[in-house]
């Protein structure tokens, strides 16, 4: 089973999000709702897969994707993005593998995951 650890500062979002790993038969090893948070505790499940809210981590100054590239250099990072713009660009030269945006649709959302969860190397 893969192992995922997901970062939303939204409780709402973070339930929604958890419910669709789930149902993809993921493992949840682990939530943060800030950026500090994850990056202190995310190398320590031995995650997978990270799913990361680009929000938090644009709050932090002087912070990006590669501190956690560098804690967790196996897992696939994918970006959680709320807003269609540059920033998606940003997230992904930043360290991320690819993004999800909130907007979609849940179907959508989940399409993303399920492509996530493809790229994720076996052992």
């Amino acid at each position: 089973m893969k192992r995922v650890y997901l970062a939303d500062a939204h409780p709402d979002e973070r339930s929604a999000l958890r419910l669709a790993l789930i149902d993809l038969n993921l493992k949840i090893v682990g939530e943060a709702s800030d950026w500090l948070t994850a990056l202190a505790y995310a190398h320590a499940t031995r995650p997978d897969m990270i799913l990361v809210d680009w929000g938090l981590v644009a709050q932090q100054s002087g912070v990006s994707l590669m501190q956690l590239r560098e804690t967790c250099p196996e897992a696939v990072v994918i970006v959680l993005i709320s807003h269609l713009d540059a920033r998606e660009q940003a997230a992904i030269s930043a360290g991320a593998d690819a993004f999800i945006s909130k907007g979609e649709t849940t179907e959508q959302v989940v399409k993303g995951l399920r492509n996530a969860v493809a790229s994720i190397r076996d052992e």
